[in-house]
């Protein structure tokens, strides 16, 4: 044999990607892509309510009184089909539920990140600092979570009157809290680590220590409770706007054309109830499916 040839050196595997092994692990369960996929398609819906609805149900230049409560299927004289029927103004129920999830959608999604903000940044401040200030904002996290949300929500709406920015606000105000929990748990666990330690050796201002080396690290259970809190906050919305406090009537919303049909469930107009709810039904399973599988796959202990 030749002295040239050598022993073939192994070939080590190729190291994997975070992203790539997060991919692998989402798609490993069904359920948790098809509730992504859901949550896309009614992000997309809701964004493109204007072009793919066959009508605008909140222009009053396009409804007829006379064409009330149609049921599934029926066509107006202009040759509109209603899929889904009308509802008592003649709103056809199909693009009335595709603009109802631009401002249920919306609503849940802009009062998550800003109670996340809020929250993660005080939940740091009061696991990095310690003492007196974190006592003072563990306290007031006690007592906002000590009573029940939707009361705190309704008694916010009863002074600050309807209006998307004020549900929004007040959907905040009762959702902070466990954002600020969740964050301080995290970054006690993070607060004795070596790169935290290193960073304070350094001189770098607390700020910086806080948000850019804690924060990212405490960001999982974050995202975690942020696709529950979604969900949450959709529901509370439609709660809100079913009990007359939430959006007004001018503005379309789930909940508001649940309360819109509610008195002619009996009378066999079901359908004017019937199709936002399972809107908001199909809407609410697909965010928490998709919150479960994030939960499993950012935290393996978690994995059932």
């Amino acid at each position: 044999m030749s002295a040239r040839m050598t022993a073939a050196e192994p070939v080590l595997p190729k190291e994997e990607s975070p992203f790539r092994r997060f991919c692998r692990e989402f798609s490993s369960s069904p359920l948790a892509v098809l509730g992504l996929v859901a949550c896309v398609l009614i992000m997309l819906a809701a964004l493109a309510a204007p072009w793919i609805s066959p009508q605008n149900p909140y222009d009053l230049a396009q409804l007829d009184i006379m064409d009330g409560r149609l049921p599934p299927g029926s066509k107006s004289p202009e040759g509109i089909t209603y899929w889904l029927g009308t509802d008592d103004q003649g709103r056809d129920m199909l693009s009335g539920i595709i603009y109802g999830l631009r401002i249920s959608f919306g609503v849940g999604v802009v009062s998550t990140a800003l109670a996340a903000v809020i929250g993660a940044a005080l939940g740091l401040i009061a696991a990095y600092v310690g003492g007196k200030t974190e006592t003072l904002i563990m306290r007031l996290v006690d007592l906002q979570l000590s009573f029940p949300a939707i009361l705190v929500a309704l008694m916010i709406l009863a002074f600050l009157g309807k209006g998307v920015g004020n549900v929004t606000l007040a959907l905040v105000i009762v959702g902070w809290g466990f954002f600020t929990r969740t964050a301080r748990a995290a970054a006690l666990v993070e607060r004795r680590r070596e790169y935290i330690e290193a960073a304070e050796c350094l001189a770098l201002p607390r700020w910086r220590v806080m948000f850019r080396h804690l924060l990212p690290n405490c960001m999982p259970p974050l995202i975690v409770i942020g696709t529950i809190q979604v969900a949450r906050n959709i529901t509370l919305e439609a709660t809100l706007s079913f009990l007359g406090l939430g959006v007004p009537i001018t503005e379309p919303s789930l909940g508001l054309l649940i309360a819109n049909g509610y008195q002619y469930m009996l009378s066999g107009k079901y359908w004017i109830s019937f199709y936002p709810g399972v809107a908001l039904l199909v809407t609410i399973v697909a965010i928490n499916l998709v919150g479960d599988e994030l939960r499993d796959v950012l935290n393996p202990r978690l994995k059932r």
